[in-house]
Parts: structure tokens; C-alpha cells; sequence
């Protein structure tokens, strides 16, 4: 056992406070907030990853949980049983529920396999690409028990390479460092090509954002797909490495243009261009997307399809309102580059922006953009991101589609 999860019965005990909903934890509530927890001496001492017992304020024992005194998640919960022990056996377990979803999902090797906390692994992410895995261990609990999650991952999966991806916010919040590794196996040495929608794009596993590729969209990108229309002019703004651009073009488009402020995920763009066989109706245009979507405009430019997929602009309550104001400026620029009877895609991927309040930032900017909208779809993460009933943050993403 690591040094962080001592024997059952060696485990120390941490509790509630009074007056605090423990029903919620009984009825599948995965976290504890620091404000909910007695914070005595020894609880604040506790290394951030102990294993501990959860009781409520009676002393009934609720389950195993993962105690961070430094987090506002102070403690999550791993097991209902307080004597489990986290070895590979019980990595293996969730694993082969999780994989059992995903190949009933999908006939290929491209998904997310665990998506935290509604795969039963709490600050855990690992997609998938072919037989390499991309482990995002964003909770001090995870990040100590690497090695039985690493032996579980191979046996369950058979994957050939698992790396470790310390990019994101989540971990400097949880006090972990950034630092990238290679688990099992061997790094890839050139971007891995994913087929996706008729598409093929390529992931940088090692360099690029998020674990290479953002496959929660993978749904949307098809939607958006049927919008363009044969021979429709795309516009594919914060394009990363194309999603929807090149998803546009695999479904018949005529030209698609992906803006983006990064040189090396428009270099990816253009190479899944090419390994798709639509470099001849694809460009990009790098620049600040603002500052993009403005000249454009002056430049009379105008689209069947444009689609704005930024980065969180709403990551946390403190940010809200000033991410509602960059959604609406998002959407009051975009309009205008809609031809009219064409359609505009409007995404967040904001927790703390939920979907009324960013329906109604996006409805603002298109109407002080001076044109008239029908909402025609709403959509969300794929199935391969499923959302834990009561954890609210699990349904992250929004995605919006106005026939303007």
C-alpha cells in the first residue's frame, strides 16, 4: 500500500458537522465542501490524498473517502464500504464497467474511457486514442495511487502506452505540480491520427491541450455537420485542430475556415486537412478570435455555418459575470458572419455558467447583433462523458444551434 492509504483499520476518521445534509452523501453525493467537515488539528494535519472514514455527526460510518485539507473539496468520496482497499483489484472493477460503456457506445478505440467522478474515480480523466491512454489525475488521492491505477489500466485495456497529462487547472487547485510523464510504454513521436464523424484529426498526446483532443464534442460535431449543407461555407472559431471545420468538410461542405490563436493546433488542423483529403477546401487564419471575427466582418465575409467553441470563460462563480459578458461579445461578433437562413453555433464549456444563464448571454448578443433567432438544438458532452446525477459540474458543456 502507498503511504497515503494505510490499512483499513489503521484509517483515520473524519466527520461531519452537524446540521449537515449526510442524506445527500448516502444518496450518491460525491463531495464534501471544507465548510461541511469538523476541521480539528489532526483532520487539518492530514497529508492532502489520505484515506480516511467519513461519519456523520451521529459517528455512522458513510464510506471511504479522500481527505485534501488544502481543497474547498475537502474530501471525496471513493466507496460506500470503509474498509475497501484501493489496489489494483478495485481500479480494475470500475475500469471494467467504464470500458463495458464505451464499447457498447462506440466500435472504435476513440472515447473517454473514465470521466471522473460518474465513472466511480473521483478527479479522474482518461481518453482514449487507439492503444495509448491519456491519465489526467487531477486529485491528490489519485495522483498517490498512479501505479495500481497504471497496472489496472493495462490489464483491463491492454494499452500499449499510458501517459500522464498534468496540464489544467484542477490539479494547481488540489496543490499538485504540472509536471507530464510517461506511465507505461513508450510517448508517441508524432500527433496521433483519430477518425471521428468521417473526419480525421490528430492529437498532440504530449504537447497539446487537454489530453490532445476534445472528444466531448464528438456529437456536436456532427450536428453542426448537417447545418453546413453541401457546398456551405464554414467558419470554425477557437478551432483548436479543426473539430468543427473538418467535421464540416468529411459531411460534404465547400470551404471551411478555422480561426485560432495558437500556431501549433492550427498546424494540427491543417495535418488532419491533409490526412482527411480536404486540405484543397480548408484554411486557417491565426489571430485573437475577437479580433478575427471583427475583420471579418469589415471584410463583408458571411457563412451558412459558423461555430464559436472558446475556452471557459465562466471557470469559477468569481468569474461569472465577466464570462457571460465574453459570451455575449462571442455571439453580438458572430451573428453579423451568418448569411441570412444560415446557422450559428454558440458552445461553453463553463461549471460555473450554467445553461440558462449562457442561453440568455447568447440570445443578447445575437439580438444587439440586429438579427432575429430560432434555437433548434441544444447539446451537451457525448455519452462517453456521462454525467453523475448529482454533481451538477458533470453536465459541463453547452452547446447551442440558432438558425438565424
Amino acid at each position: 500500500m502507498t503511504a497515503s492509504s494505510p490499512a483499513p483499520t489503521d484509517r483515520p476518521t473524519v466527520r461531519l458537522k452537524p446540521n449537515t445534509n449526510a442524506a445527500a452523501l448516502r444518496h450518491g453525493g460525491p463531495w464534501v465542501y471544507a465548510g461541511d467537515l469538523v476541521t480539528d488539528r489532526r483532520t487539518r494535519a492530514l497529508a492532502p490524498g489520505t484515506l480516511a472514514v467519513l461519519e456523520d455527526a451521529e459517528r455512522a460510518p458513510l464510506g471511504l473517502v479522500a481527505v485534501n485539507p488544502a481543497s474547498k473539496i475537502i474530501a471525496r468520496m471513493l466507496d460506500r464500504d470503509p474498509a475497501a482497499v484501493l489496489d489494483s483489484d478495485w481500479f480494475a472493477a470500475r475500469l471494467d464497467r467504464a470500458l463495458a460503456l464505451r464499447t457498447r457506445l462506440y466500435d472504435t478505440p476513440y472515447y473517454r474511457l473514465v470521466h471522473a467522478e460518474a465513472d466511480g474515480l473521483p478527479g479522474v480523466v482518461i481518453d482514449r486514442f487507439g492503444d495509448t491512454l491519456a491519465v489526467q489525475p487531477n486529485a491528490a488521492w489519485a495522483e498517490a495511487h498512479l501505479a495500481p491505477l497504471t497496472r489496472a489500466l493495462v490489464e483491463v485495456t491492454g494499452a500499449a502506452t499510458v501517459l500522464k497529462n498534468a496540464g489544467g487547472r484542477a490539479r494547481g487547485l488540489e496543490g499538485l505540480d504540472d509536471v507530464p510523464g510517461v506511465l507505461h510504454g513508450q510517448a508517441p513521436d508524432a500527433p496521433v491520427p483519430v477518425p471521428m464523424n468521417g473526419a480525421t484529426y490528430m492529437a498532440d498526446l504530449t504537447g497539446g491541450q487537454k489530453t490532445g483532443l476534445f472528444l466531448d464534442q464528438r456529437p456536436n460535431h456532427a450536428f453542426a455537420a448537417r447545418l453546413a449543407g453541401p457546398g456551405g461555407r464554414v467558419l470554425d472559431v477557437f478551432a483548436h485542430v479543426g473539430g468543427f471545420g473538418l467535421a464540416a468538410l468529411a459531411a460534404g461542405a465547400g470551404s471551411a475556415l478555422a480561426v485560432d490563436g495558437s500556431a501549433p493546433a492550427l498546424a494540427l488542423a491543417e495535418a488532419g486537412a491533409r490526412a482527411g483529403g480536404v486540405a484543397d477546401r480548408f484554411a486557417t487564419r491565426r489571430g485573437d478570435a475577437f479580433d478575427v471575427l471583427a475583420a471579418l466582418q469589415e471584410e463583408g465575409a458571411a457563412f451558412e455555418l459558423v461555430v464559436c467553441d472558446p475556452p471557459a470563460f465562466a471557470p469559477s462563480k468569481s468569474a461569472l459575470e465577466a464570462g457571460l459578458r465574453a459570451y455575449e461579445r462571442v455571439a453580438r461578433l458572430a451573428a453579423p458572419l451568418v448569411a441570412p437562413g444560415g446557422y450559428l453555433g454558440l458552445c461553453s464549456c463553463s461549471h460555473a455558467a450554467d445553461l440558462g444563464r449562457f442561453r440568455s448571454a447568447c440570445a443578447r448578443g445575437i439580438g444587439r447583433a440586429g438579427r432575429s433567432a430560432q434555437l433548434i438544438h441544444t447539446g451537451s458532452a457525448g455519452p462517453d462523458h456521462p454525467q453523475l446525477p448529482q454533481l451538477a459540474e458533470s453536465g459541463y458543456l453547452k452547446a447551442l444551434f440558432f438558425r438565424l
